[in-house]
Parts: structure tokens; sequence; C-alpha cells
């Protein structure tokens, strides 16, 4: 198989851009590298279709290595024909393969492999080929007291086992009742004991197989392995059988009777329970694709949402009886202040809290509040929305997810980096910093335990961590890092930068004072030129007198980013200076195409390079929507009536719609039907997470906590 080849056609890509893309993974290059710096050599894919990419190249080359190892399996037993070989090598799927090669797996003992010491193989052939002898007659040579065939049945009986076994092994005719399973069979979940669980709407449940969708794959394999459940894959048997005996016989056939009675009994005995776990696995491995996929869509835009910059900022850990935490840091997220208070019940002491917190603003004058959405956090906000009304401070606060702060609170991370704080004021500094600067302090937490996804602890493990680490990778490195500010936790998700470097980084920053330019990395221990190579241009050196260090130039680009600013009549004072406002027009001017050709660069790395030069140390988060910061009037679930027009913030997307927090702690659903008029597969299509959108309400359920939202009636 030309792996490049297949790839090129399957993602619609050019077969050189592919082979480039193949050798630069295998040479050890990281993904953001090649998709930022490489991008004549792929024709500009994102970090996306690259991991993409990797990801099957990965499924193929798995598939070429078992091809092999069954080649050769095949051989070994002498049964290679030349017809086999090339159908395995023809072969597309795994599972293709591994039906050509179930003839020839080792086995354990089964009803017809016993049939065949018995030396029964003659007869079921016979019995397949159809003969004018009577079946009893037929049978009779081939009973033996010694061999334990006491009677004409019980050889008969022996022969049709041998001819089941061959139906279920045969590749062709598995295929085609796989077929037939995927577009004709029925899941149904039954379970009486479940009618009063999270899976009653599964305890009476029946769907054809190919409408159902994957969080209903998910909920109903949870229930099964909560034993709340029982699901049967249910088929037209009388098709299946068919099909199975239009493999075998053609009828008329004098043997019609008993042959029929073997295809039920392949059917209902080997083929239907083993292509039923195939079509289960089948069904949970896209079901988990497709929700890890999106968590990963989650993730993207929620570690990607715009910081609060250049603000004092207030975390407030919400709680009852051990009190309110709070935690102020500065504008670097440099803790400033802690205290606790005790507004909330049984305590219940706002005025001494008031007292307290008026200090605060005063000593430190904090602009913004983090508020964590966990237990206590209603009368928290009421507390706090009473005060800044009563005083009029000029104060704005959002509600942050708390998910996951309790994880990093208590982890060997947390405790280093704040030794002297207990658990609970570690996570009122990660509420904090979490408002101030998302990426920052959500990369020090599992991506799993932020929040944003469904079924996660079912899901594939390695699998899941595996794609939600390339997300975080792919975001840090979009943003780029200070390296004299970057924590080693954020240091670590940077392009060719292990943990361990990650560490003496920050030991050289501790030892030496701050890097003053790129080159400096080159003196950490343990990074060398190919890590240099990978991480050099997502690394920011504000510090640096070379003015292409606070930029995402990577440093084998400089010579070209100053014959650039050479040509179009610029200096490198002039980008310190920001005054680069004319540099497109003259690039137009003179032509993209002469230019590159004279820096000795592609046309790509030519526009990123200019655009790096017109805004250094530039943030694309800085280009998206703000935050919702809120001020007003807390409101309750019970305050809300149909009708109401409110903005909220999207939360999480799942496959059937959209959760979004509008203020009343309790997020509304937007079910998929009601994002928009026109009809879409998936609400990632519509919304994202950290979207603020219009909605209106549709339904309150105030006992279940339930809000039904809409976005199709309003305009946004």
């Amino acid at each position: 198989m030309n792996i490049a080849a297949k790839l090129a056609q399957e993602l619609n890509l050019r077969v050189d851009h592919v082979e480039n893309v193949i050798a630069l993974l295998d040479e050890g290059n990281t993904v953001p590298f090649i998709a930022r710096y490489r991008k004549e050599m792929h024709g500009t894919m994102d970090d996306q279709v690259i991991r993409q990419l990797a990801d099957r190249l990965a499924y193929l080359r798995g598939l070429e290595s078992r091809k092999e190892d069954v080649l050769n399996a095949i051989e070994e037993q002498g049964k290679l024909t030349a017809s086999l070989r090339t159908s395995i090598e023809q072969a597309e799927t795994l599972t293709e393969v591994e039906d050509l090669y179930l003839p020839f797996r080792p086995k354990r003992r089964t009803r017809a492999s016993i049939a065949r010491e018995k030396g029964l193989e003659p007869l079921a052939e016979a019995l397949r080929k159809g003969s004018s002898e009577p079946t009893e007659q037929l049978a009779r040579p081939y009973l033996s007291a010694e061999l334990g065939v006491e009677t004409t049945v019980d050889a008969l009986n022996g022969a049709l086992d041998i001819l089941a076994e061959d139906c279920s092994v045969n590749a062709a005719l598995r295929s085609h009742l796989r077929a037939l399973l995927r577009s004709t069979s029925e899941l149904v979940s039954t379970g009486k004991d479940a009618e009063q669980t999270v899976y009653a709407q599964y305890a009476d449940f029946r769907s054809p197989v190919r409408r159902l969708q994957s969080h209903q794959i998910l909920a109903l394999n949870r229930g099964e392995r909560e034993k709340l459940l029982k699901i049967d894959i249910n088929c037209d048997e009388d098709a299946a059988v068919q099909l199975i005996a239009h493999s075998v016989f053609r009828k008329p056939h004098p043997y019609a009777a008993e042959l029929s009675a073997m295809c039920a009994d392949a059917w209902k005995r080997l083929l239907l329970p083993s292509l039923s776990r195939e079509l289960r696995k089948e069904l949970t491995d896209a079901a988990n694709e497709q929700a890890i996929s999106t968590f990963a869509l989650n993730l993207r835009p929620l570690l990607m949402q715009p910081p609060i910059k250049n603000k004092v900022i207030l975390g407030f850990d919400p709680a009852y009886r051990t009190g309110c935490k709070l935690a102020i840091v500065d504008e670097t997220g440099a803790v400033l202040d802690t205290s606790v208070i005790y507004p909330t019940p049984p305590h219940s002491k706002t005025a001494e809290a008031v007292r307290t917190l008026t200090a605060l603003y005063h000593k430190h004058h904090f602009t913004c509040v983090a508020l964590g959405n966990g237990t206590a956090s209603r009368e928290s906000e009421q507390f706090l929305t009473d005060f800044i009304r009563e005083t009029g401070f000029p104060i704005s606060y959002m509600v942050v997810s708390e998910a996951g702060a309790s994880v990093y609170s208590a982890s060997k991370l947390g405790a280093q980096e704040f030794p002297d704080y207990d658990v609970s004021l570690r996570s009122a500094v990660s509420i904090a910093r979490r408002l101030q600067d998302p990426l920052a302090e959500l990369v020090k937490i599992d991506p799993k335990a932020i929040g944003v996804g469904q079924y996660q602890h079912d899901m594939p493990q390695a699998r899941l961590s595996q794609t939600l680490d390339g997300v975080v990778e792919d975001c840090v490195n979009a943003v780029g890092v200070d390296l004299n500010t970057a924590s080693p936790s954020l240091l670590e998700h940077i392009s060719g930068i292990s943990p361990a470097i990650a560490k003496n980084i920050t030991a050289f920053r501790e030892t030496n004072g701050a890097f003053s330019s790129r080159k400096q990395l080159l003196k950490v221990s343990k990074l060398g030129p190919k890590a240099y190579e990978q991480c050099a241009g997502f690394l920011r050196v504000a510090e640096s007198d070379e003015v292409l260090d606070h930029t995402g130039v990577h440093p084998e680009s400089y010579p070209a980013a100053k014959s650039l600013l050479a040509l179009c009549g610029y200096t490198e004072d002039d980008v310190h200076a920001h005054r680069l406002s004319d540099l497109n027009r003259r690039i137009k001017q003179t032509g993209k195409a002469s230019l590159a050709q004279r820096c000795g660069i592609g046309i790509p790395t030519l526009t990123d390079i200019a655009a790096e030069l017109q805004k250094p140390g530039r943030d694309p988060r800085d280009e998206l929507p703000a935050p919702l910061l809120r001020s007003a009037e807390v409101m309750t679930l019970d305050q809300l009536q149909p009708g109401m027009e409110i903005v909220g913030t999207v939360r999480n997307v799942c496959d059937f719609g959209a959760f979004v927090d509008i203020g009343v702690h309790e997020d509304g659903l937007v079910h998929i039907s009601q994002l928009c008029d026109k009809y879409v597969k998936h609400p990632s299509e519509v919304v994202r997470v950290g979207d603020v959108v219009k909605t209106v309400v549709l339904s309150v359920d105030v006992n279940k906590k339930r809000i039904g939202l809409s976005m199709k009636q309003v305009k946004q």
C-alpha cells in the first residue's frame, strides 16, 4: 500500500505535501513546529489536519504491520495461496484482515474441531456437495466406536458442526452479515431497576442501530456495566439465515432440510454472538471517538478564552461552614493578599465580611472578582452583588468554573507553588488566575478534570489523554509564552520542551537571572540544537535587545525578516516603535512572490513574518470577544419565566445541545433543535465554549432544576 497516496486521497491533500509531513514527523518534529514553521512543505495545513494525518498514518502503519504478521503466520502453516495473499494485501481495514485470518487462527477445542478429530470432515463436504444417497447411508461409513461416533445421528451432527464453523469463519459471508446488522438491526434495552435512575429513558428503549447517537451508546454501556440495563441486538433472522444458506448451497438440494437447520444453528450459536460483539465494539469505538472529539472541541476555546489583562483580581472560593476563601492577585498573577470571610450560613457574618472586603478593596483596588461556582456560590453571589450595589465600588464579577481547582490545590504542583497556603486558599488563587489567564492556569490541571466533556471516565484513557494533550499543546504554542515568567507547567507544553527541560529552564532563570535572548536557551541543561529548533519560535523574550526575540519569528528566519524590513524601507527601530502600519501596502506594491524569493523564503513564511513584525508579542486571544462580566442583581431559578431574554455564556457543548450559564447557578440547555433555524449535524457548528449568546427561556422546572433555552427566537 502506498500510504502517502492513500492519506492524500482520504484527506484531499497533495501527495508531496503528505510525504513531507510524514518525513517531518519521522524526524521527530512536533505538530506545532511543523504547522507554524514548515508551511511551504505542507501547503499551510493547520495543526488539527496534521494531527488527523498523524493518527491515520499510525493506523495504516499498524494495518501494514498486522498484514505482515498474518501472512507470515499463514505461510508457516503452509496454507498461503496466491489469491489469499492478494486478498490480505488489498484489505483496507484491520477487520478485513482478521476475517481473512480467522480460518487459520489457532482455536480452542470446539464442537467442530472435535468432529474433525473424529474424521468427519469428508462427510461434511459430502453433505455440502449433495448426493443421491439418504443421509443415514451417507453417514454409515464414518461410524466408529473407538472414535466415539456411535450412531449415524452422531456422525451427521458432527459433520453439520463442521459446516457451521466453516460458515462462521467465512470472510465474505461475515462481511455480508455485518452489513446486514449495521443497516437493519435494532438495539433493545430493558431494565426494571433502571426506572428510578438516570437511565430511566433506557429502561424500555429500542432504536435502529444506524440511528443511535454517540451519547446514547455511552449511556447504555454505562447502564449495562452497572447491571441496571440488559442490551440485545435484534436482527431479521430469516434474512441472515438466507444469506448463510446462499453461501453454502443452492436449491433444489437433496439435503436442504439438514443444511437449512445447520445455517440457523450457525447464525444463532456462532455468528450472531460474534458479530453482535463486533457491532457493539464498533459502536462504542465510534461513540468514544465522537465524545473525545467533542471534548477536544470544547477544550480548545476554553483554553483560548481571552485573558483579563492589567487588572487586580479577587478570587472568591465560596463555602458554608468553613468560610469563603479570598485571594487577591496582581496583574502578573502574583498573590498580594488572602483572607477568609463568613457571609454565608451557618455563620452569616455579613457585616464583618463587608468590612473585610472593603478594607481589601481600599488596600489593593481590585476591579474584578472571579467567583467560584461550587458549594454556596448562589449565596456568595448574592452577598457580592449586594456589596457592589451598596458600596458603589467599580467592581464587576464573573462566575468561574471550579472544575479541577480542588485537584490542582491538593496536587504536588499546588503544594510546591504555595507551600504556606492550605488547600482552600490555593483554590481561591487558582480561581482568580483562571479569570486572569485561563490558559496559563488550566494547563496545571489534567484536562479530563476541567469539566467540559461527557462520559470522559468511560473512554479509552490513553487515547483521550493523547487527544487532549495535543489540544493543550496546540493552544499553548499558538499563544506563545514569556520565557522569563512562564511556569514549568506552561513551558512543558511548548514544542520540544519536556518536563525535565522545563524545570531546567526555570532553574537557569533562578540561578542566572532573566533570559536576555533566545540564544541563551542553548545554555540550558539538556536543551540541545533539536529542542532549540522546535521551541525557540514559541518563546518570547521581552527583555531582549533583539526585537525579533519579542515575536513569533523563528530564529532561522531572522535574516529573512531583516531583509524584508530593509527591502520595504524599514529598520528594527521601526519595529520597536510600532511604525510598520504601511508594511502590507509596501509588500503588495513590490509583490509577495518577488520579496519572498529575494528573502530566500516562501510566501506563507513571508506572510507570517510580516504579521509578527507589525504586532510584536501579539496574543491571538485578544482578537476574541471579551468574557461576560456581571455587576447587576443576581437572579434565582424561581424568578425565571418563559419568554425572558437573557444573555449567557456557553459552558459546555455536547452531541445534543449546549449548556449556557445565564447567571442562576443552573446552566440552561439549548437543545440542538433550538440552536438556529437551519439543520445542524452537531452543535459545534453553531456555538463553542466561551461564546456569549442571547437566549430566550422556553421552560423552567424548579424541582428538577432544569432550564430549557432557545437561541432561535432572538437575534444574535
